[in-house]
């Protein structure tokens, strides 16, 4: 992480403004070349219009803003120089091209939040928020990150480590100084304080059910047999014409994928082609998709025409959803009486025990009952109004690794084994949680995590 690096920090594409962002201790030098000005000063945390040229040819390639943060007060700790350029892909390059010609480098994705990190200027948990913030598909998943970016993660986390240490702390001097075991009042008072952590940290480890919902969404397919209604319903969900609608039967050839939220979790909803014996070497290419499809899927609506009896057909595709989350969507209700849905309902639900929905893809009718029928196997909390929840996987596996961890030792502790064997458990677990806010992390680690940041954060 040496040196002055260099990237767009702004989306690619044209747009009002571009911003260019330095890092490193050549970061003044460089932007005084391109303006021109090897006396330039600008006033930390001051915006000042200027030229920008090529030092080696002299030639204007734009005005822009630029700001200088002083080091250690900036957000990766070095020297960082912002030039908010007009938006050109043109003018953004040469600025770019420039910079390098200077003596920097481009940045690797995320290395300027990894100096962040070098520099103490935040922790790892913080520095993963801003990755998830930037990614966030729903305002929920704003909230959780906004919240792990402010450090709430690591204020939760910190008490258990303090607890842990002070168990920790006791063992230790028993060995060093106790020739006797400890007295029993002593180990209850240990047991019931490492009991009280791993409470605590089970309980943390158990909001990433909701979190990884939020944050990652869900992938809900439609199937059934064609004509069913199924890209109907697929329109209806969306609130838009995306998927051709016809009365032929087969229309849709291969999956749609479309994005929408309910109640902020994040829906990939997969429009996929009828399931039925075919000839035709396309549709059956498709009919496969469907059922690799289904495979993938969080949860699986099937949607049947209610409006006509249930076949064999129909029976089998529900059957083969069996082992995997999954809905029935009584379609088409609008054509047939409130007394034929309860019959044709009595009749699935009788027969595999299934979880069934009347809706119309017409009417718009039972749409909001689907909705909250698909979220329910995996939501039991309002992600609205939910406190703060562990979204990332990594943070839950050192959390269950804790835990397990302080089990065993709490077991060990028990049995009245040495004072060294509880003690290897507790360490374990120490390092586990330290590694969550980055403390004990190793490098491998970090330039796994840092590989998912975009270049220019």
């Amino acid at each position: 992480m040496s040196g002055t690096i260099v990237a767009l920090a702004t989306p690619t594409g044209r747009s009002g403004i571009g911003v260019v962002r330095l890092s490193g201790p050549d970061s003044l030098a460089i932007t005084r070349a391109m303006v021109g000005d090897s006396e330039f000063t600008t006033e930390p945390r001051t915006a000042h219009l200027r030229p920008l040229g090529d030092p080696l040819t002299d030639e204007i390639v734009d005005e822009a803003i630029v700001t200088y943060f002083k080091a250690p007060h900036s957000f990766t700790g070095d020297d960082v120089v912002e030039i908010s350029c007009h938006g050109s892909p043109v003018i953004l390059r040469q600025v770019i091209d420039i910079c390098l010609a200077q003596g920097a480098r481009m940045a690797a994705a995320g290395e300027f939040t990894l100096r962040a990190l070098a520099n103490g200027r935040m922790n790892l948990t913080e520095a993963e928020a801003i990755r998830d913030l930037i990614e966030a598909q729903t305002a929920a998943s704003a909230r959780q990150a906004v919240r792990q970016m402010r450090g709430e993660l690591s204020l939760q986390l910190q008490p258990l480590k303090d607890d842990l240490l002070n168990v920790i702390v006791v063992l230790e001097s028993a060995i060093e100084f106790v020739e006797d075991d400890l007295p029993k009042l002593q180990l209850e008072q240990l047991q019931a304080s490492l009991h009280r952590i791993t409470t605590e940290t089970r309980r943390l480890a158990d909001t990433f059910k909701a979190g990884h919902l939020i944050r990652e969404g869900l992938k809900v397919a439609l199937v059934g047999r064609p004509n069913a209604g199924k890209s109907s319903l697929f329109n209806s969900l969306l609130g838009t014409d995306r998927a051709i609608v016809t009365d032929i039967a087969g229309t849709t050839r291969d999956q749609l994928y479309e994005r929408f939220t309910v109640d902020d979790v994040p829906i990939l909803l997969i429009d996929t082609a009828g399931l039925q014996e075919t000839t035709d070497t396309v549709e059956s290419i498709g009919v496969e998709r469907s059922r690799a499809t289904i495979a993938d899927a969080d949860i699986v609506v099937v949607v049947v025409d209610a409006s006509e009896s249930v076949t064999r057909e129909v029976r089998e595709i529900i059957e083969s959803v069996q082992n995997i989350n999954h809905i029935v969507a009584l379609n088409k209700t609008d054509k047939i009486s409130l007394d034929a849905v309860a019959e044709i309902r009595s009749d699935i639900t009788n027969a595999n025990g299934e979880t069934t929905v009347a809706v119309s893809a017409l009417t718009g009718s039972g749409l909001e009952d689907l909705k909250k029928a698909i979220l329910a196997p995996f939501l039991a909390i309002d992600v609205s109004i939910a406190g703060f929840m562990v979204t990332d996987a990594r943070h839950r596996d050192l959390l269950l690794r804790a835990e397990t961890e302080m089990t065993q030792s709490s077991e060990h502790l028990n049995q009245r084994l040495s004072e060294e064997i509880v003690l290897l458990g507790l360490h374990n677990a120490l390092r586990y949680l330290g590694e969550i806010t980055g403390e004990t992390t190793t490098e491998d680690v970090l330039t796994r995590i840092f590989s998912t940041f975009c270049i220019g954060k």
